[in-house]
């Protein structure tokens, strides 16, 4: 039997199991999705039920798989998620979308009182996201569903809830609590004051180091399983521990988010309106990121022309680059500008293609990936705070990484960076795997 470390990798869209060697090779993938349900409020939520099932029966069918003996576990998601307990530590809620709309009485009645929205967002590195601020779902469950808030006494981030499962021990840990929630005040390095003010802390448990695990069994014996993290931390840890020099990471997939390890200037309100934040590494060092919704995107407008040409879904992945289809705005943005006013970044794309403009799926793929590519190259500039000669690389990982379009487009954008693309496809799972230290 191959001793393996075996990684949750929980996404938005696909839901994962990869085994890794002791090489941090992977030996085994399952993979699965499920149909969104509709929560409480008739709106597309996580279904949780069907999370939870799977990960379990996932669970014992590799107990009952020879080819594998896993020797350690770990797990990691998606962000801005919450698993609300109740005293049978039963979810007490709905896992309630990060789409979802923010009240905006709320969002007012909130302000009013723990200081206006730039302030709040300068001290906790969360630009204005709504339900993207996740710490701020708690507040509204407090408001808006009091009855329901009364039956929660635990709140887990969606990392730690799926390791709970397994360890039976509830936690918090720094790369959720970092990720744009509102929860955290970064200027003075513990949770925000509104926290404590709405006794929001006694839902809350202890902040718990990375490196700590929890005893689970694996058919006869007992081994380690990790805290869980939060997806684009866990995405670094592989490039932190491989390069020395300074480098930016473009992590592809629901998301195209831009993370900077080694920033160097606090964060501007101009930043902040543009959606750029502070993440955490998993040692609780902040990173400087800056998202846009390509991968979002692309899946919607894909399914247009696919529809408009006749062609199937996944055509696009026959897609070859050609030059002759670029209409030349990319160069535009190709070197750091002088005024980054002019490069204001929009996180949500809401492309509008006409597909009558064009005489083929080609050329309009091409025009769409323009569209995509062109806000993500600002988002690079942002996160890489205009500075992008003291960068030699810019990796690349996710599923991006497999489009030759988006990748020639890229290049063609950043010449004097060198574009590296992930060797491993599963760069957050393989982050998770490395930080539980087994091998």
């Amino acid at each position: 039997m191959v001793p393996c470390v075996a990684i949750f990798d929980i996404g938005k869209t696909n839901k994962k199991c990869v085994l890794f060697d002791s090489s941090y090779q992977i030996v085994h993938e399952i993979e699965t999705r499920f149909p969104e349900i509709l929560d409480d409020d008739g709106e597309p939520a996580e279904d949780l039920t069907s999370l939870i099932n799977w990960l379990k029966i996932t669970w014992q069918n590799l107990e009952a798989d020879t080819r594998f003996n896993i020797v350690g576990l770990n797990f990691t998601t998606y962000g801005a998620s919450f698993v609300h307990l109740n005293a049978q530590n039963k979810p007490a809620t709905p896992l309630y979308s990060y789409l979802k709309p923010y009240p905006e009485d709320l969002h007012e009645q909130f302000h009013q009182q723990y200081g206006s929205v730039l302030a709040f967002a300068a001290q906790t590195a969360s630009p204005p996201l709504g339900m993207l601020n996740s710490g701020l779902q708690l507040y509204w469950l407090k408001y808006k569903k009091p009855e329901l808030f009364k039956q929660i006494q635990t709140s887990l981030h969606l990392p730690q809830f799926c390791a709970s499962l397994f360890t039976g021990h509830k936690v918090s840990e720094y790369t959720s609590i970092g990720c744009h929630t509102g929860l955290w005040d970064f200027t003075s390095n513990h949770y925000h004051r509104w926290v404590y003010q709405e006794d929001i802390i006694r839902l809350l448990p202890q902040i718990t180091e990375h490196q700590t695990t929890f005893d689970v069994r694996f058919r006869e014996k007992r081994i380690p399983a990790g805290i869980g993290l939060h997806d684009s931390s866990a995405a670094l840890i592989p490039y932190l521990k491989k390069y020395t020099e300074p480098f930016l990471l473009l992590s592809t997939g629901t998301w195209g988010i831009t993370l900077n390890p080694f920033a160097q200037e606090p964060l501007t309100e101009e930043m902040l309106q543009q959606d750029c934040l502070n993440y955490f590494t998993y040692d609780g060092k902040p990173v400087r990121a800056s998202r846009v919704f390509i991968g979002n995107e692309h899946e919607v407008q894909t399914k247009k022309l696919a529809s408009y040409f006749n062609k199937p879904d996944d055509y696009y992945k026959t897609v070859v680059y050609n030059p002759k289809l670029v209409r030349p705005t990319i160069a535009e943005v190709n070197q750091s500008p002088s005024n980054p006013t002019s490069t204001q970044v929009n996180p949500q794309l809401g492309i509008a293609l006409d597909c009558s403009l064009y005489t083929s799926y080609e050329e309009a793929y091409h025009a769409l990936l323009v569209n995509i590519t062109e806000p993500q190259i600002k988002a690079i500039h942002l996160a890489g705070e205009y500075r992008l000669n003291t960068f030699k690389n810019l990796l690349v990982d996710g599923g991006f990484c497999k489009n030759k379009v988006f990748m020639r487009l890229l290049q063609k954008a950043f010449p004097n960076l060198q574009l590296i693309v992930s060797e491993n496809s599963q760069g957050t799972a393989l982050g998770a795997a490395m930080i539980l230290n087994i091998w």
